[in-house]
């Protein structure tokens, strides 16, 4: 059955079925191949855009720009304090009037209960930057980047190093159950995931295992691909001792990499990195860190996206 995406929101990973991400991600690729042949697409022409920002950004605001600027759209960047946002003014009647001023809606903040409000409210398709807990527009860049390396997701093995519980663990979470590729939360016991996200992600994921592994080293045996992320996420800045206490043993270093036995491994990270911290300079700079993939994906996916929710 063809996959029609017209007028969804993009707001977790758990919406969609795998053949809607696989047909994502063929798009994505589709789209990535055209811009690096210099081939201007005029898919979202007359469109117009809201870009919300409650958190700063580097990626996902020079994403949703750039693909915008591709198809053909006009992106207007809405700041934290340019807007009323849940402030002097209701989500829902932000939703109202921005719904009736644009075709669509990109939100990056903290709560996902903000994003749903204004899917609901607004009447045009809204997608997710991050949330503080999801970050589903990454792990489609991942997901992309993976089938680079590897031709297909299915069989991979993920394992995610770090804070178990954060956005960026819970969105591979999903998105590994969903497309059958073994996923791997390595974290002390005090920032495992949140129990209720991983029974219901391994309710779903029939092709693929979900596990928490304690141990890194145990954990990254036979990995394909070792993921990590900042420490103290956006917001955690006064946990940021806390954690590098806690998290030291999870570094990802030559040690690791080593581990998973494979020379085929490859290193992934959201980005912004802080060297030295979850991950050493030595494997950042590595021919198997494949980060700029991933933040060049970022804008592709993006697009892909909204070309599949609002484009012609």
């Amino acid at each position: 059955m063809p996959v029609n995406l017209k007028g969804r929101s993009f707001l977790t990973l758990m919406d969609f079925t795998p053949a809607e991400i696989d047909y994502l991600l063929t798009l994505s690729a589709d789209l990535k191949a055209k811009k690096r042949a210099g081939i201007r697409g005029n898919l979202l022409a007359g469109k117009n855009i809201a870009l919300i920002f409650e958190k700063p950004s580097t990626r996902t605001r020079c994403a949703f720009t750039v693909a915008c600027n591709d198809e053909g759209a006009f992106p207007e960047y809405l700041g934290r304090n340019e807007i009323h946002l849940g402030a002097k003014e209701d989500v829902k009647d932000t939703a109202r009037v921005l719904g009736r001023m644009f075709d669509g809606i990109e939100f990056r903040g903290f709560k996902q209960s903000t994003v749903e409000a204004l899917a609901e409210y607004s009447g045009v398709p809204v997608w997710n930057g991050l949330t503080d807990s999801d970050h589903p527009t990454q792990v489609l860049a991942d997901f992309l980047t993976l089938r680079e390396n590897f031709g297909s997701l299915s069989g991979l093995k993920l394992v995610y190093l770090g804070d178990g519980r954060n956005n960026m663990s819970n969105a591979l979470m999903i998105g590994c159950a969903k497309m059958g590729v073994d996923y791997v939360v390595s974290s002390p016991k005090e920032l495992e995931p949140d129990t209720e996200l991983l029974a219901k992600c391994r309710a779903i994921a029939s092709h693929s295992t979900i596990s928490v592994i304690n141990d890194p080293f145990e954990a990254v045996k036979d990995a394909d691909a070792v993921y990590t992320d900042v420490w103290a996420s956006m917001g955690e800045e006064s946990l940021k001792e806390e954690r590098y206490r806690l998290l030291g043993a999870w570094q990802v270093n030559a040690g690791i990499m080593a581990a998973t036995g494979k020379s085929s491994t490859i290193f992934l990270h959201c980005l912004p990195a802080v060297k030295g911290a979850e991950v050493t300079e030595e494997v950042f700079e590595s021919e198997a860190s494949k980060v700029f993939d991933e933040a060049e994906n970022r804008m592709h996916t993006i697009k892909a996206v909204m070309v599949a929710t609002l484009g012609a």
